[in-house]
């Protein structure tokens, strides 16, 4: 945020004032009978022929604002034979950091009509105006006793303006939009997944758990916001982990992020940890995908997290990632001098970001392409028999017929001049009325030209290829 440059400030003087305590205190509630969905689950989405989802990352407004540009290019889509649906209508899952964890939420909570009036509420809105903005020695010194603001104005801002008290409950009751909101958990070192299976892992109730207090994390920029604060209660439910947990766990082949997530979680349960602290998702995944790529390899079947039966109906798959981050800044790499500290800093800060965030994308680009693969060999071995039973028909059966679409929608695929304007946006949460729009237009822009929608779009279009039920189902890719 604009507040990094004056928070880089604070380290010279840090040693210079005394160290005040901003304390957040945990929101979440135990529960005897935890939610029974888990992370490699995803049994409760629609399973007609599309797989929509979207990504949306941080950047305070600014996110929110050319995410906001996506959805509404998305309402202006309409579905091929969908009887006047749009593809907004179609969108199976929404993750989302820091700011575009505030899109995510409220069009979950909302879903169409969150067109309606997310400018209004929340766009043009200062929502800095509860926050403790201002560079002083008190700050400094609230800083370093672990963060200037804690959670509960925030909080209390983003429920009066826009979430008007909702929980996690509201959301749980659609089949669609399934909504994923990202926080980092510090002492674990991984994503922290606001998902049933989380929650169940605190032995805590994600039902009555407040939408705002999600955001609240996914936007608590370290040392502009003390950690939010979650209480574990092992003890409290005899709910078993998942067995995926246990495998990645004590698995020696299983990957990096499999057994860190595995270990955090199991920790949660077995009384290691006492209190989880969070702070703004974009500190280990700015993108929002690691909850996909771990559900994927979390699954013990070439279809999960997808039920047998819409793995066997879904024809595409389509993933949009819209990527709200600034380039470089600053001249110091045109001279022999620079950066100076305060540069370097945010420079360093942001070449770790850049990097984490690049590492989950390509490991969620490689996902996809091998999940797709293993469905269709899986789908290409089934017998008519089972073929009748999953889809209800074996009409135009094709088992090869699967394609997958992932694309990256960001600041850098439009006109070099607009780009640049935009990459000049700050990142905080308060913006004059001209740059909300003009992001809402570009992020509505740079989804309609972006060659992999277009792919995406055409493949709809297309008459389906199809097999004969008599004839038979070649096996293998």
């Amino acid at each position: 945020m604009v507040w990094r440059r004056g928070l880089a400030i604070a380290l010279v003087g840090a040693g210079l004032v005394g160290c005040a305590h901003v304390q957040n205190l945990p929101a979440n509630v135990p529960t005897a009978t935890p939610l029974r969905e888990t992370l490699d689950s995803l049994t409760d989405m629609p399973d007609d022929d599309v797989m929509i989802g979207l990504a949306f990352s941080g950047g305070g407004t600014r996110a929110a604002a050319f995410s906001f540009g996506v959805l509404k290019e998305l309402a202006r889509t309409d579905v091929p034979g969908g009887r006047g649906r749009s593809l907004i209508d179609r969108v199976d899952i929404v993750t989302g950091v820091s700011g575009g964890s505030v899109t995510a939420a409220y069009f979950g909570l909302r879903r169409r009509d969150a067109l309606q009036d997310f400018r209004e509420r929340f766009l043009i809105q200062d929502a800095e105006a509860a926050l403790n903005t201002a560079v002083s020695f008190g700050n400094i010194a609230r800083a370093f006793g672990g963060g200037i603001n804690g959670d509960a104005p925030f909080r209390r801002w983003l429920d009066a303006n826009l979430f008007d008290g909702a929980t996690f409950g509201a959301l749980l009751t659609h089949r669609r939009p399934q909504v994923v909101i990202n926080a980092s958990d510090l002492y674990n070192r991984t994503p922290f997944v606001f998902t049933p299976s989380t929650f169940a892992a605190l032995c805590s109730d994600l039902a009555r758990y407040p939408l705002s207090s999600a955001v609240a994390a996914s936007a608590a920029v370290p040392l502009a916001f003390a950690p939010v604060v979650l209480e574990t209660f092992p003890g409290k439910c005899d709910a078993p982990l998942p067995a995926w947990m246990a495998r990645a766990r004590d698995d020696p082949a299983a990957s990096p992020m499999m057994k860190a997530v595995a270990r955090g979680m199991t920790r949660y349960r077995d009384g290691s940890m006492r209190y989880v602290k969070l702070v703004d998702g974009g500190v280990v995944d700015n993108f929002g995908l690691s909850s996909f790529t771990v559900a994927r390899e979390a699954a013990n079947t070439p279809y999960g997290p997808l039920t047998a039966a819409h793995a066997a109906r879904i024809r595409r798959i389509l993933f949009i990632v819209v990527d709200s981050e600034q380039v470089t800044e600053g001249t110091w790499a045109q001279t022999l001098d620079g950066p100076t500290g305060v540069e370097l800093i945010a420079a360093s800060t942001n070449a770790a970001l850049a990097s984490s965030v690049w590492s989950s994308y390509s490991a969620f680009q490689l996902s996809l392409q091998d999940w797709r693969g293993q469905l269709i060999r899986w789908r290409c071995g089934l017998s008519m028999a089972e073929v009748q039973r999953l889809r209800g028909t074996t009409a135009g059966w094709n088992c090869r017929d699967l394609d997958g679409f992932i694309g990256r929608v960001a600041f850098d695929q439009l006109d070099p001049a607009r780009a640049a304007a935009l990459n000049a946006v700050p990142t905080r949460f308060r913006l004059p009325v001209e740059q909300v729009d003009a992001l809402i237009a570009a992020g509505g822009d740079a989804l309609a030209q972006h060659p992999a929608y277009r792919s995406f779009l055409r493949s709809l279009r297309a008459t389906p290829r199809t097999v004969a039920a008599a004839e038979p189902v070649p096996q293998g890719q």
